[in-house]
């Protein structure tokens, strides 16, 4: 017997004697790879506000986006400003002023690689500045993101002085940023959202008395590389920017469309560019923008962007607000609406840079509502910078107010990519990483011939960072130019779409041609290491740290979990016995990067040269415990990683710092998870929830949400791990959505420190191991099948 009851996902949960330890079954409605709807949380932990406009756009400016379009929002009165970014808008690349090569060596250098890498088999540890001079090169065309300027909406009758009252907000449950006052006893609304389902951003501004609505609309941008037009139609005004980069010649534009209500609501063109909306109930408009960058290799340009930008504001233009609205609210639900978190917070009525200033990190209950509210920001920003169509979210996501930003607003491949992607599958947003998937394909053929060119040897290659062309090469900043570990890493998150969702054609199709090519780079390129005969990467840079040695830790986990991992998918898909053979025996031979050093901890370089006062923000030499899966909690291995992490402390950059909540999560500690997580909130987390390196670096932002879930939920060992790092300070709770490896979504209640419940739903037929105090034994195995929900402990309320 068995009935449909509605949870917090959405999922039919079984019926019978819960409680006892024993699963109980129940079909799902939803058999689909992810978990249903879930109900929106409370509107005080879905809603960050403010009492008064951003003057600041890195630390108060609010940011909306649909993955390829975004905006930062500042609620100022007089003149509203809508910064705007498009993802593609960047300098640099094939027809660049300054050339452009992918990051390839300009000048022939037979034998460099062998020769540095003779001085360091000789024994010689080498200084980066050293190497460096040997096998790097300036930058050449590598270009920028640039912002695509700014929307000003100049109100006439705004008050002088502060408004009657204020309240500026963005609503992540729902992707709406909102302004709302008073002046005079007229309350005036504004409402903004990036819209995915109909690629524009979406403006409206209202007034509670007909007739109070009058603006003008006006681009302005740093650049002068553009031209600005408006004209009006019968249906409205259109203003239209259209330019062409001086650096590279890459076509931009952008459109805009205004709409008015109201008997006497008027729009004027006019000369200067710039439209005019006059004694309107209401105005509104939607926003479209564009280039004619393509990412294909190696012209990387695509259509003019004038036909495609004109048909989208055309089609939005042409619906009503309120149902362009619904749509992108429905969307939006769709994905942020399948997790929920319930850490028994209050939410006090006080604005979010006060929630942050008065933030203890201690265990108090409003406390619980920033952590809370700071998690579910990761997944929102996650989805407003990266949905298919677009180039995944970058070290800004896509929010960039300038045209020479902090480290160009690219993507650096030595964690900071990576880390933007660690909670999409977990946290429920796999549709996010599709971005990511065809950003990676499209560095394979820039980097085999970076392969052939600079290695001699056989699949693709990318350093430390790249850009949208295809940059695969190196630099000269001697810390930070030779990483050609990146493209095994970036893998990674590839086969981790695969373990999730468990999609065969996914595996053969998209994620193993790329591993595999990865791994053929370092089956040609590891060397014998004289000292103990094991095949180890040299030259190697622990990253940012350190002289170049042979065989760090880091590089040898990275290929070790790429190899591994590469060596799972060829058994998956029968790829030829003799490529499996070569894996194999490379594995074998591996350095598996994995030393216990003189004051027990976890060596970062394979000779023991670790200080123990060395509290370096990098802890890179434990990638096999975070994100890899090779140290497991309970070893010789993990009790060093531990010690290691204790000697580099609790600071750090925010990027750093949400990794150590991570790492101490996987070690089981909770309780140092959540002081991570506490001391990224009170010193690296700007007013705007931002997370800040300084400067504003997004990957801290996704890899404190990816932190919290690693606190509740663990698979990376094929075991689903119920509670396995949940901190003192979250006694009570639950959580509903996450996802686990293996096909499946999890929704847990526990109290007292303890799970008191535990619902599976299964998106495929396999056998499936859960721990949690709640199964027999601690530990049961299980076939699950499609669609079906299984039940461990009390119903809820009960």
């Amino acid at each position: 017997m068995r009935t449909a009851v509605g949870g917090a996902a959405g999922i039919a949960l079984g019926s019978g004697a819960l409680g006892s330890g024993e699963a109980v079954a129940a079909d799902t409605p939803n058999t689909s790879d992810v978990s249903a709807v879930a109900s929106p949380p409370s509107p005080g932990l879905s809603s960050l506000w403010y009492t008064a406009p951003a003057d600041d756009w890195e630390r108060e400016a609010l940011p909306i986006g649909n993955g390829a379009l975004g905006a930062t929002v500042f609620g100022t009165l007089a003149s509203e400003r809508l910064q705007l970014n498009e993802k593609t808008l960047w300098t640099g690349g094939p027809g660049s002023v300054q050339g452009y090569d992918h990051g390839n060596w300009r000048d022939a250098r037979p034998g460099a690689i062998t020769a540095v890498q003779d001085r360091i088999d000789a024994g010689t540890r080498l200084d980066p500045e050293a190497v460096a001079d040997e096998l790097g090169q300036p930058k050449a065309g590598y270009g920028a993101h640039q912002t695509f300027g700014d929307l000003h909406i100049d109100v006439p009758d705004a008050p002088a002085t502060p408004p009657d009252t204020y309240r500026r907000a963005l609503d992540i449950a729902d992707a709406v940023a909102t302004v709302v006052h008073t002046h005079q006893e007229v309350s005036h609304r504004r409402e903004f959202f990036a819209s995915h389902p109909d690629g524009v951003i979406a403006g409206r501004l209202s007034a509670d008395r007909p007739g109070s609505v009058a603006l003008t609309l006006r681009y302005t941008s740093p650049r002068t590389d553009f031209t600005v037009t408006s004209a009006t139609t019968a249906a409205g005004g259109r203003l239209t920017v259209r330019g062409a980069l001086a650096d590279n010649g890459l076509r931009f534009e952008a459109q805009l469309r205004v709409r008015v209500s109201g008997e006497r609501g008027a729009v004027t063109a006019n000369s200067d560019g710039t439209l005019t909306v006059t004694d309107a109930d209401s105005a509104w408009f939607v926003l479209a923008a564009g280039t004619d960058y393509a990412d294909t290799y190696p012209g990387y340009r695509g259509e003019d962007p004038h036909a495609a930008v004109t048909r989208a504001v055309d089609k939005a233009g042409g619906e009503r607000f309120e149902t362009l609205m619904a749509r992108h609210v429905r969307d939006h639900r769709a994905l942020f609406g399948r997790v929920a978190l319930d850490v028994r917070a209050e939410v006090p009525d006080v604005p979010t840079d006060q929630l942050l200033a008065n933030y203890t990190g201690g265990a108090t209950a409003t406390d619980r509502a920033l952590e809370a509210l700071y998690f579910q920001y990761g997944r929102y920003l996650l989805i407003a910078s990266s949905r298919p169509g677009s180039l995944p979210a970058n070290l800004q996501g896509l929010w960039n107010n300038s045209t020479s930003p902090p480290w160009s607003a690219d993507y650096h491949v030595n964690i900071n990519l990576q880390m933007n992607y660690w909670p999409a599958e977990a946290a429920n947003l796999a549709e996010t990483t599709a971005p990511y998937d065809r950003f990676v394909e499209a560095l394979r053929a820039p980097g085999r011939l970076m392969a052939k060119e600079m290695f001699g040897s056989r699949g693709w290659v990318v350093h430390n960072e790249t850009n949208p062309y295809g940059f695969t090469g190196v630099h000269d900043w001697p810390t930070a130019f030779w990483f050609p570990e990146a493209a095994a890493w970036l893998t990674q998150q590839l086969y981790e779409h695969y373990r999730f969702g468990g999609s065969v054609e996914y595996l053969r199709s998209t994620a193993y041609p790329v591993m595999k090519e990865a791994a053929e780079f370092w089956l040609d390129n590891l060397r014998t290491d004289p000292r103990d005969g094991t095949l180890v990467v040299t030259p190697s840079y622990s990253p940012e740290h350190g002289d170049f040695t042979a065989g760090a830790a880091m590089s040898q986990q990275i290929v070790h979990d790429l190899l591994t991992n590469t060596l799972e998918a060829a058994r998956t898909l029968g790829d030829s016995p003799a490529f499996r053979a070569e894996l194999e025996r490379t594995l074998a031979d591996l350095d598996p990067g994995l030393r216990i050093g003189s004051w027990g901890q976890l060596q970062e370089w394979k000779a023991d040269l670790d200080d123990p006062a060395d509290d370096h923000r990098h802890v890179s030499h434990l990638y096999a415990l975070h994100p890899g899966r090779q140290v497991e909690p309970g070893s010789a291995w993990a009790d060093a990683a531990k010690v290691s992490l204790t000697a580099r402390g609790d600071g750090g950059t925010g990027w750093s710092k949400a990794w150590k909540i991570n790492f101490w999560a996987r070690l089981r500690d909770g309780d140092h998870a959540h002081k991570m997580l506490a001391e990224q909130l009170k010193s690296s987390t700007l007013p705007n929830l931002w997370d800040t390196h300084p400067p504003f670096q997004i990957d801290g932002n996704f890899g404190a949400t990816s932190g919290v879930v690693e606190m509740l939920l663990q698979s990376q060992y094929d075991i689903i791990e119920i509670l396995p790092a949940l901190p003192a300070a979250w006694r009570d709770g639950s959580v509903s959505g996450l996802r686990a490896r293996g096909g499946a979504t999890v929704d847990i209640a526990w109290a007292d420190g303890r799970a008191t419940r535990v619902a599976l739903t299964a998106s495929r037929t396999r056998r499936l191991t859960v721990r949690s105090g709640l199964v027999p034994d601690g530990e049961t195995t299980f076939k699950a099948i499609a669609g079906r929900t299984y039940v461990w402990g009390a119903p809820p309320g009960a």
